[in-house]
């Protein structure tokens, strides 16, 4: 019996080994991107703001690794740079929508009843509106910069880390160990933050995980349709927008690198967060 209990849980092991490998590899991924986000400034070749007219798209050299744009920037000091706020952007709608969806979802499923349904009626209305045409109408009438916008997409992410939280947080109100320190007298701030909370953190992380990834590709469509970073910024998304005239003319490389380091810091998000999903809420995504 020992033997055959083996044999059926090792296979196991090894398949899941590869994908821990990959989760693995995308959070080495996220965190060399964060790193470049702090350190961006002082790992850059070059300013990355510094027009040389002489080397208009040039190619690839050794005073030039990635080339340079069409003012003769260099490419790897704008992607570098860049980073700081293709990142922090993205950073502050998570950041805001998670701990006020986060309240917003504890405080329905603790009291219930009509609040419950006064904060479900709500996210209902905000998740009609697409958080990318939300923070296009926001940024046209408060003008182009990326405050607006990221508050539009901090309010149109609520409904998407709420729902999820408030129904865990439904289930974990109602289970016996609540009611029981309930009946002890414990204050309710006391039982969110020593119990409900720390109980709900993985999936809220998990969540945030995911989500940045999201917030990313919207804030780069923002500024890729001029109404988020604006010139000389080296943003991610403005790069794949001030490159795509040199497209027709055969010169891709700032549309193409902007455009690769957008996909790999998303994709690197998902499938860290899918592996944080697995690994702590023990799902088999």
């Amino acid at each position: 019996m020992t033997t055959a209990l083996f044999t059926r849980t090792a296979p196991k092991r090894r398949a899941g080994r590869p994908r821990d490998r990959l989760t693995l590899g995308a959070g080495c991924v996220v965190a060399l991107f964060v790193l470049l986000a702090v350190l961006g400034p002082l790992l850059a070749p070059h300013d990355p703001n510094a027009v040389d007219p002489m080397n208009v798209n040039a190619g690839p050299s050794t005073t030039h690794l990635l080339g340079t744009d069409d003012t003769g920037r260099d490419l790897l000091s704008r992607l570098i740079t860049g980073t700081r706020a293709s990142l922090a952007a993205p950073a502050v709608v998570i950041a805001v929508s998670t701990t006020l969806g986060t309240l917003l979802a504890l405080t329905a499923a603790w009291f219930g009843g009509r609040l419950d349904r006064l904060v479900s009626g709500a996210l209902d209305i905000v998740f009609g509106f697409p958080g990318l045409i939300l923070a296009v109408l926001v940024a046209a009438v408060f003008g182009a910069g990326l405050t607006a916008p990221v508050v539009a997409l901090s309010i149109a992410y609520l409904p998407l880390i709420t729902r999820v939280v408030r129904s865990a947080a439904a289930k974990e109100r109602h289970l016996p160990y609540v009611s029981a320190l309930q009946l002890l007298g414990a204050p309710t701030a006391r039982i969110w933050l020593r119990h409900l909370l720390p109980n709900l953190l993985p999936l809220v992380l998990v969540q945030a995980t995911i989500g940045f990834g999201y917030a990313l590709l919207d804030v780069a469509a923002i500024s890729f349709l001029g109404l988020g970073s604006q010139p000389p910024d080296p943003e991610w998304g403005l790069m794949v927008s001030n490159g795509a005239p040199s497209i027709l003319a055969g010169q891709p490389q700032q549309s193409l690198y902007a455009g690769i380091a957008i996909l790999i810091v998303v994709v690197a998000f998902n499938l860290l967060g899918t592996g944080l999903s697995r690994r702590l809420l023990g799902e088999n995504a």
